[in-house]
C-alpha cells in the first residue's frame, strides 16, 4: 500500500465507517481492488498522480461493474486535500448506493 492508502484504510478499518466491513487490496477476476465493502459490493480505488492508463482504469471498472460492483475512485489530491471529505463521501455512496447512478 502506498501512504496515501494507509490512511484511507486506517480511517475504513476496523467497521469504524458506519458499521461497515471493509478488506483491502481483494482479488477480482484479472484486478486487485484497493478497498472493498464486500456486503455493499462498493469497491473502492485511489488514483495516484502516476496513474495515467486511463484506459486500463475504465477497463477495470466496466469489469467491476459487470461484476456487480460499484466503484468509486478517489483522486490521490482529494485524500491529501481533506481525508474527513473522503471518509464522507465513501460513508454517503453505502448510506445512499443509488447516489452512483
Amino acid at each position: 500500500m502506498t501512504e496515501t492508502e494507509r490512511r484511507v484504510w486506517s480511517r475504513l478499518r476496523g467497521r469504524q465507517l458506519g458499521g461497515y466491513k471493509f478488506r483491502r487490496q481483494v482479488p477480482v477476476g484479472p484486478h486487485v481492488v484497493d478497498f472493498m465493502c464486500v456486503s455493499d459490493r462498493l469497491a473502492v480505488e485511489v488514483d495516484g498522480p502516476l496513474h495515467e492508463d486511463e484506459e486500463s482504469d475504465e477497463r477495470k471498472t466496466k469489469f467491476l461493474q459487470a461484476q456487480g460492483y460499484r466503484v468509486l475512485r478517489i483522486p490521490v489530491s482529494d485524500v491529501d486535500e481533506s481525508l474527513d471529505d473522503v471518509i464522507h463521501g465513501i460513508y454517503l455512496d453505502l448510506a445512499h448506493p443509488t447516489r452512483l447512478g
